[in-house]
């Protein structure tokens, strides 16, 4: 069967009459429909507990921009949650969790994760699938094991994640554990997203490029190889889209050692380094500033021709090096789409 979808056939070798375009938190503040399905919801987590509604944001960029593929509105965090760490979201603030501040604490935790706690995250991706346009790729995601850890330990989100690096120092069996049992987590919820009609799936690890070399192989590197490889005895044609942001280099080892079939670029990668480095073995995505995107004008679109010109012969998704930004004007973003698209 012939694909009609130009984000899946860019895995499958084929290079589009235009490279496909998505962006990171497409579904989100800087849409006036978005801000009003929000209201709907008492918080955050119930919004993204709430099929219909995280149905409904998922479809909002694509009605209103047509983009080539929607990311399943919900959250890196909802794994915790499910594993008995409740979460909440501080308007203003972001995440709290209940630290995980001693060995001790990780018996709080559940062996397994709670799949029915996350069913409306997996009927929420049914429901998006049987709205998208036939042209349109749906992407499951989830949080990188050691991304998860960094909010689990800290019990919110921190500048250097310095409480989970030190709790990895002092307590490595613990902390193994608890990246053993997040693998576990991890690949049985991407796997139930594939099962629900995901046709690709990302795994954002935010917090990788902070890491020693050491710890980063063995705390970001091995856990998503390990995801990876799970994934692919079942589902071997699903595209897997590795971000570990702001790793500053070393793209072609990280590709190699994951066999990830994308890696996503954060603002600062070099762009044309990482072409040349990972040669067309895999696909690229991302790199352009959201600040450039936010500005707009002639700094965006001097930003997309370089872009567009360094991956003329490479095969790149257009998006963003981090997820958009709320202030971001709806016109620059249509701007994006016409400067790609013509």
């Amino acid at each position: 069967m012939v694909s009609v979808k130009p984000f899946l056939d860019l895995f499958r070798g084929s290079r589009p009459a235009r490279p496909p375009i998505w962006l990171m938190r497409q579904a989100g503040r800087y849409l006036p429909e978005y801000r009003e399905t929000r209201k709907r919801a008492p918080s955050f987590l119930d919004f993204c507990y709430t099929p219909e509604l995280a149905i409904e944001a998922t479809l909002q960029p694509i009605r209103r921009f047509g983009f080539d593929a929607a990311i399943i509105f919900s959250d890196i965090l909802v794994i915790p949650d499910a594993l008995g760490q409740p979460v909440r979201f501080v308007e203003g603030e972001g995440p709290r969790l209940d630290p995980i501040e001693e060995p001790s604490h990780l018996s709080r935790l559940a062996s397994d994760l709670d799949v029915e706690r996350l069913e409306p995250v997996y009927a929420a991706l049914r429901g998006t699938r049987a709205a998208l346009p036939d042209d349109t790729a749906l992407i499951g995601f989830c949080g990188a094991p050691w991304t998860l850890a960094t909010y689990m330990i800290a019990g919110r989100g921190t500048p250097d994640q310095a409480p989970a690096r030190i709790f990895a120092y002092r307590h490595p069996v613990a902390f193994a554990g608890l990246i053993e049992r997040l693998v576990e987590a991890c690949t049985e919820h991407l796997m139930r997203q594939i099962e629900a009609g995901a046709e690709a799936v990302q795994v954002f690890d935010s917090w990788a490029g902070i890491l020693p070399e050491d710890e980063f192989r063995a705390w970001c590197v091995e856990p998503v190889a390990r995801i990876v490889w799970a994934l692919r005895q079942k589902h071997p044609q699903v595209p897997i889209i590795g971000f570990p942001r702001a790793i500053a280099g070393g793209y072609r080892a990280f590709a190699e050692a994951t066999q990830v079939d994308a890696l996503g670029l954060d603002t600062a990668a070099r762009l044309g380094n990482a072409v040349e480095e990972l040669d067309d073995r895999v696909v690229t995505q991302g790199n352009l500033d959201p600040l450039v995107l936010l500005a707009g004008g002639s700094a965006l679109d001097h930003a997309l021709d370089a872009l567009l010109a360094v991956t003329e012969d490479a095969r790149h998704i257009v998006n963003l090096g981090h997820g958009i930004l709320p202030p971001t004007p709806i016109a620059h973003v249509e701007r994006l789409i016409e400067r790609v698209r013509g």
